[in-house]
This record gives structure tokens, C-alpha cells and sequence, in this order.
């Protein structure tokens, strides 16, 4: 089975700054190299893959790997000869047939300078080092080399922004790859140019060679070049080149979280830990009519676009230089192709976990050169309350309100929880918990009740998996400092006769004492004025918990000045992506 790759070309190395395949094979022979022929052999899959550079198209073989490598040679002779007859048949007699046929290319595989019999098994044959011989050309085979299994540079860049690449790599490891960064000398290319080979398109400068870029505003209306080598330790894959679709544009500014990084420029230095709690706006609830027209009338269209707003989170977030990043409203599809490409260049691990029933959730991040993910208890607060024995207290008195339970169990909120072990001190955990409760302004009972449980299933896991670690609790709770949860969080207990219990009408109504499986929590980041700052609303909603007998507030990042978010009138705008403010805090471990 010999045929172009097109869906796997991916996997495969291109022949880089060249017009054609042919010349460019023609340069290698004439330097005294080799073209590589990349095999993908696993122990326990049926099939290996053999791809190689032929006749100046990319060629992907799947063969099973029990099969005898003479029929592999015969296959790919036999292709070249029908290639060559085709290649001989003028435009006037393309339907009439050739009275004499190409005779068949050799094609030989040697290992150690000796001919591979053709009756080894492909699995035995093809071993890394060897050299496959198709007529005159002769390829190193490359077995299980460090491959990008996925090579993308994101859609929008602006000058002053990360450029992460997402990349998956296969047999290999992304810290041990190289990259060498290009703009393109030749400024607003022509749609013409700009369909050409991009070696074709104009001239290349070298303007960087980490795994992430940040273009200045020289750069402002080039595209992009990024050659990306894959390796592991000393092995080296085959370099691939990727363009951007489009040139670096203009950023937006000043943006309202620049000044807060003055104070992040640094890691926290251990045993002190930086945090971040930030609901950073789903796409899916962006680009509705209600936001563009009731909710952000006030924010110019293109500031709501993905694209920019990606832009926007991956600068701000990489420059707070945290440890732990607990985020609500992430769209699956944002945690995949942008924010874990992005977090992983800075030195970040993230976990995802989906809200039932929706397209966005909960991520938390945390930093692999101080913290190792032991295992994750998530839950969807409805679904346990319902079925977990834990909570069949707690069951029985929302039941007393058929209207409140129902619901409450309609609800898809979920509870995320990581627990982690610090490596600078092997042994000690700390248990993470990321939560987005209920939204509705008169929703402050079924956030109670929601809260409630997740405390119960907290301590439980802290109890069963980790005696003695603290908890670190942040999230988008929508609630305000005076509501049920924050007493419920910062006393220990909240009483029957609290307004949120009636939140959401007499009929719906549920009085009763809820206590925390807890003492009493410290918010780390103080009650600001506000968290969420739209036009119609303004107030506290966010917050990060701690255990205050287990960690000690070190630094508080200071929230953006009230005409920093006004400039634009409210959030979000062309300068702050989202309608949320992140939370930034140090905070230190007691010995």
C-alpha cells in the first residue's frame, strides 16, 4: 500500500528552503548525505509505517510488520517503474499504450553495510541506522526517531504577545527540541506570494531561537517562520518548518494586568507558592447575541473574538510566573490547542476537567519543577449529592423542598480536585480544589447547598488520600462577601435564618443550619470592591481560600487601578480579555 501522504505529511519531514523534492535530493547526494526514511515500529501494533521522500512527492507506506521485507522492495520498485512509464507518455498519446515498460528500479535495504534478506520480517529489517538504496538514492531509515505527531503556530499574532506553537512530539521530549525563529524580510506580501513555497515568498531573517516568541513592533506585518527540531537527549528527528497564515499585527497597548506584573517578574521562591484564580470568559458565552448586545455592548466586536482574547490570557498569564492557575469558563477546545501549548513552553502541567452538559470547564495548572499531580477526585456536585452516601444528610433536609431539590439537581456544576505533592519537599500535599458555582443572582440557596457538599467531599478526600494536607480552594464562586458561602467558608457555619436560604422565592425556599467540614478559611486575596466588572454589575465573586494554620499570606498582587478598568468604560475590552479580574497572591507553607 504505497501512496501520497496527505493527513499524515504531518508526521513527516518536509525538504526544507527548496523549489522541488528532486533538486533538493539532487543538493543532499551531491553533499555526501542522505534523505531519511522515517519507520514507525511499535512492539504490540499490527502495522509499521515506512515514509520517505519519492519522486518528488511525499510517500507513506503502511505494511503489516510480520510481513517479508521483499515484498515492501518490490511494492516501492515497482511504484518508481510506473511512475517512469507515466512520465513518458506525451500529452497526445496519453490514452495509447506504451509498447515498452520501465524496467524496475533496485531497491536494496543494507544494515551494517550488509543486504537485509528479503525474507526477515519487516519488524527485523527496518532498524534504525539502516540504508534503504531506490535506484541511485540512498536513505538513512530512522526508527522510532523523535517525530512532531502535531506542528501548528496559532492563527493571530500581534507584536508584543507569546507566539506558542502547540507540538506533540512522539519518541522524543520538548524540552530537548530546537527552534529557530524567522520573519519575513519582504513586508505585506502579495495573495499571490503568499500561496508560493515560503522559501519562494521573500527573504528570512533569524529573530529567535527558544520555544516561544514574542515579536516586536519591527515585526509588524511579516509572517512568521518556525524551524522545529524534535529530539530526545542526542537523537534528532527531521526539522519541520511551519508559516504562519497571516503577519504579526499591532498589539492593543497598555493592557490592564502590565503594571501587575512588575510585581510577579520572578518565580515565587520556595517554600512560597504564587496562585492565580481567573475566570477567563468562555467563547461559547463571548460570542452570543446577549453578550455582543445586553451584556458588552461597550466592548469593540474584535476584542470578543477568540483569537484576540487568546492573545491577551496567554500574555497575562505568563507573566504572573505562577505556580498553581485554577481557571473557570475554559473551552475545551482553549485548554487543547492554546492554553496547554502555551503553559506547557512556560514550565506548566494542566488537568481538564468538562462541565456536564456544556463545551467549557474547569482547568487547573500547576508547575512540574516544584509540584508532581498524585491523583484528582473531581465531581459533579449534583450527581453526589445524589448518590453519595456522604451527603444523605444533607439529601434529606433539601428534600423537604421537592422544588429546590429539583433544582438543585439539574444543576451541571462541577467540583475539580487535585491533589499535589510539593518536590521540594517530597511527602507534603496539598489538596486543590477549583469550583465556578451556580450563576443566578437569586441562586444564593442552591450555591449554599452546592458549597455544603463540596466541603464534605473535600475533607473526605483529604481524609481518605492525604491526613493533614491543606486545602487551597479557589473559584468563581458568585458570591458576594456577605452571602451564605463566604460565611459558610470564613465561619465554619452559616444559620437557618441567613437571606440566602429565601434567595430564590418563599416557594423555594429551604431554612437550615449548614455547618463546614472545615475551620474556618482565610480569602487569601482579602474581599476586594470587585472581581467582575460589566456594565450592568459590579462586586466581589471570586475568591482563593486557604487553610490560615497550614499557609500564611506572603503577597497579594494588587488588582488593576478602578481607571484601568474603566478606561474602556467595563470589561471585557480591547485591553482586558475577560469581564473577570484574576485573583494573584504568594503564599507561604508553614514548616
Amino acid at each position: 500500500m504505497l501512496k501520497p501522504l496527505s493527513a499524515a505529511c504531518a508526521l513527516l519531514p518536509r525538504c526544507l528552503l527548496s523549489p522541488t523534492p528532486r533538486t533538493f535530493s539532487r543538493a543532499l547526494r551531491l553533499r555526501g548525505r542522505m534523505e531519511a526514511a522515517v519507520v514507525r515500529c511499535l512492539p504490540g501494533e499490527p502495522k509499521l509505517t515506512i515514509s520517505f521522500c519519492l519522486e518528488q512527492s511525499q510517500k507513506h507506506m503502511l505494511r503489516d510488520q510480520d510481513e517479508a521485507l521483499g515484498k515492501v522492495l518490490t511494492r516501492i520498485s515497482n511504484a518508481i517503474a510506473k511512475n517512469q512509464t507515466k512520465a513518458k507518455k506525451s500529452k497526445k498519446k496519453r490514452d495509447e499504450q506504451l509498447s515498452e515498460a520501465a524496467e524496475p528500479a533496485v531497491v536494496k535495504l543494507f544494515f551494517g553495510g550488509t543486504e537485509v534478506p528479503d525474507t526477515l520480517p519487516n519488524s527485523e529489517a527496518w532498524q534504525d541506522g539502516a540504508v534503504l538504496q531506490v535506484g541511485e538514492v540512498k536513505y538513512r531509515v530512522q526508527r522510532n526517531a523523535p517525530t512532531f505527531s502535531t506542528a501548528e503556530l496559532p492563527r493571530s499574532l500581534m507584536a508584543g504577545f507569546p507566539v506558542c506553537p502547540k507540538l506533540e512530539v512522539e519518541f522524543g521530549n520538548l524540552q530537548d527540541c530546537e527552534f529557530l525563529w524567522f520573519k519575513e524580510k519582504q513586508t505585506n506580501p502579495s495573495p499571490e506570494a503568499q500561496e508560493e513555497s515560503p522559501s519562494q515568498g521573500g527573504e528570512w531573517m533569524q529573530v529567535g531561537c527558544e520555544r516561544v516568541l514574542v515579536p516586536s513592533n519591527q515585526d509588524i506585518g511579516c509572517r512568521l517562520k518556525l524551524l522545529c527540531t524534535p529530539k530526545d537527549g542526542h537523537r534528532r528527528g527531521q526539522t519541520r518548518e511551519l508559516v504562519s497564515v497571516g503577519a504579526v499585527e499591532a498589539g492593543p497597548g497598555v493592557c490592564t494586568f502590565d503594571n501587575r506584573h512588575a510585581y510577579t517578574l520572578k518565580l515565587a521562591e520556595w517554600p512560597a507558592v504564587r496562585v492565580v484564580s481567573y475566570n477567563i470568559l468562555a467563547d461559547v458565552y463571548a460570542q452570543t447575541d446577549l453578550s455582543k448586545t445586553v451584556l458588552y455592548p461597550y466592548c469593540a466586536p474584535y476584542a470578543l473574538q477568540l483569537d484576540y482574547r487568546q492573545n491577551l490570557i496567554k500574555k497575562e498569564l505568563a507573566g504572573y510566573n505562577a505556580d498553581i492557575i485554577c481557571l473557570q469558563e475554559v473551552d475545551k477546545g482553549v485548554f487543547v490547542d492554546s492554553l496547554s501549548p502555551a503553559l506547557d513552553a512556560y514550565g506548566l502541567d494542566g488537568v481538564f476537567r468538562l462541565k456536564e452538559k456544556q463545551h467549557e470547564g474547569l482547568a487547573t495548572f500547576y508547575r512540574r519543577s516544584k509540584f508532581r499531580l498524585l491523583s484528582r477526585h473531581d465531581i459533579m456536585l449534583s450527581e453526589a449529592l445524589a448518590s453519595d452516601p456522604a451527603h444523605s444528610e444533607l439529601l434529606e433536609k433539601v428534600s423537604a423542598n421537592g422544588d429546590l431539590k429539583d433544582k438543585i439537581l439539574q444543576r451541571s456544576t462541577s467540583l475539580q480536585v487535585s491533589l499535589l505533592e510539593d518536590l521540594g519537599k517530597p511527602g507534603r500535599k496539598v489538596c486543590v480544589a477549583n469550583t465556578h458555582l451556580y450563576w443566578h443572582p437569586k441562586g444564593g440557596n442552591v450555591r449554599l447547598v452546592q458549597m455544603g457538599v463540596a466541603l464534605r467531599h473535600l475533607s473526605q478526600v483529604i481524609s481518605d488520600v492525604a491526613p493533614g494536607a491543606p486545602l487551597l480552594f479557589c473559584g468563581d464562586f458568585n458570591s458576594t462577601p456577605n452571602s451564605g458561602v463566604v460565611q459558610l467558608l470564613s465561619e465554619a457555619a452559616v444559620p437557618q435564618q441567613h437571606a440566602d436560604w429565601s434567595s430564590s422565592g418563599p416557594e423555594v425556599s429551604c431554612c437550615m443550619e449548614l455547618s463546614s467540614s472545615f475551620p474556618p478559611l482565610l480569602s487569601a486575596c482579602g474581599l476586594p470592591a470587585y472581581t467582575n466588572y460589566v456594565g450592568g454589575f459590579h462586586g466581589c465573586l471570586d475568591y482563593v481560600f486557604i487553610q490560615p494554620e497550614s499557609m500564611q499570606v506572603e503577597q497579594v498582587i494588587p488588582l488593576p487601578s478602578h481607571q484601568e478598568v474603566t478606561t474602556y468604560k467595563a470589561l471585557p475590552s480591547v485591553a482586558h480579555p475577560s469581564d473577570h479580574i484574576a485573583l494573584v497572591c504568594d503564599l507561604r507553607w508553614n514548616p
